[in-house]
């Protein structure tokens, strides 16, 4: 692995191993796309031989090809992982949320809400996620903590 790669890998593991130690309840967002299996994989890199210790959680849009929920679940049974899932529809049909209309509807801009219910009912106190700053401007604005309130 070249210098500069192995040192973000290292520096990763470290931020996942001091999250681990200084928070409850944390978990990883997982929804078996690119960023998240990388993720994923850096967290069993930082615990290895043991088990990584909190879950990871997808929310789900219910749009999702069947292709790759079953990636998804096959990943976290390879890696020992326990899988939490958030429902949009299970938000839509509790009213939190309307379902998107149109030829242009996505779920993808409402599925904030069941993702900020499914920390509140787990009570989880940190979240990671991966994003890359390079896809998008918000993005190159984060750091590596990025604070929230409870409205995210």
């Amino acid at each position: 692995m070249k210098s500069a790669l192995r040192g973000l890998v290292d520096e990763s593991v470290t931020i996942i191993r001091e999250v681990a130690a200084e928070f409850e309840r944390p978990v990883m967002l997982f929804s078996g796309g690119k960023d998240s299996v990388v993720m994923l994989h850096l967290a069993v890199r930082a615990f290895a031989p043991a088990r990584v210790p909190f879950p990871v959680m997808h929310i789900d849009t219910g749009h999702n090809f069947t292709e790759v929920i079953e990636f998804r679940d096959r990943c976290v049974e390879e890696m020992g992982v326990q899988l939490i899932v958030g429902s949009v529809q299970a938000s839509i049909d509790a009213g939190r949320v309307a379902d998107p209309v149109g030829p242009r509807a996505s779920r993808n801009p409402i599925q904030t809400v069941t993702l900020l219910d499914s920390i509140a009912e787990h009570r989880f106190d940190a979240v990671f996620g991966g994003a890359r700053r390079d896809e998008e401007r918000a993005r190159a604005k984060e750091r590596v903590y990025s604070h929230r309130d409870s409205f995210g």
